[in-house]
């Protein structure tokens, strides 16, 4: 991993920023330094690209105190790694750090992605005891909440229309759209179920579990394994047909 390398880089950067510049050289050699206000940007603007990097490959919470005293001991450890006498210096090998971090990482993905299972099977079980609210053979769990007309998608070629807004099962938004076309063979399969279950101008509540989703897969702000709330209303359908020889 390319990746672990570069925080290893960034940290050092971040934590020679923090101390502050040692300059050296005559006042003249010293002018061309930057100033405390470029340094200051660049040490946040490192500190936020370590952060989104720390972020976007699932580290999860992390013990920050033992990052900044890995970039102390990396800071002020003497040699350059090829040698027993610079590894010496560290709690742990740093030259192990790829395949410890790959482990790590593994575990933290196998963690992630069973106890969004079990969130998402907890929530469609306390969903489906809501009024009015049903679940296919698939797994799909549903809430009609206006049939619409008898119009409906028959197909998974038909194109449908739709006004929809997405949330992750803790309330929080991912996605919304109005008048949004697509062909229903398209989109994740509970959509593509869901959107057979009601007419023109009928509105329904989607409440889709990870494998008629995304799965393990992260998608713009949903989670590996995550079970999806969708409340749909269906504007138009229009029906495949087939073309002329």
């Amino acid at each position: 991993m390319k990746i672990i390398r570069l925080l290893v880089i960034a940290s050092a950067a971040v934590l020679v920023m923090a101390c502050g510049p040692r300059l050296e050289g005559s006042p003249e050699v010293q002018a061309l330094h930057p100033n405390k206000a470029r340094v200051d940007s660049a040490s946040y603007l490192l500190g936020v690209n370590f952060g989104s990097m720390i972020k976007g490959y699932g580290f999860g919470e992390l013990d920050y105190d033992l990052m900044v005293k890995g970039m102390k001991d990396f800071m002020k450890a003497k040699g350059d790694g090829r040698d027993s006498a610079f590894v010496k210096q560290f709690k742990i090998d740093p030259n192990a750090m790829n395949t410890f971090m790959d482990e790590y990482l593994q575990q933290r993905r196998a963690y992630v992605n069973a106890l969004n299972d079990e969130k998402g099977r907890a929530f469609i079980e306390k969903f489906l005891q809501e009024e009015g609210a049903q679940k296919t053979e698939s797994g799909l769990a549903y809430k009609i909440l206006e049939p619409g007309s008898e119009v409906r998608p028959a197909s998974k070629q038909d194109t449908v229309w739709v006004n929809y807004r997405g949330t992750n099962i803790d309330g929080s938004e991912f996605d919304k759209g109005e008048g949004i076309q697509f062909v229903l063979g398209g989109v994740i399969s509970g959509w593509t179920e869901g959107m057979q279950l009601i007419g023109e101008g009928g509105k329904i509540k989607l409440v889709i579990p990870a494998e008629l989703a995304y799965g393990e897969r992260a998608n713009r702000g949903i989670e590996p394994n995550s079970t999806l709330v969708f409340d749909v209303e269906l504007q138009k359908v229009r029906p495949f047909v087939e073309p002329e020889d």
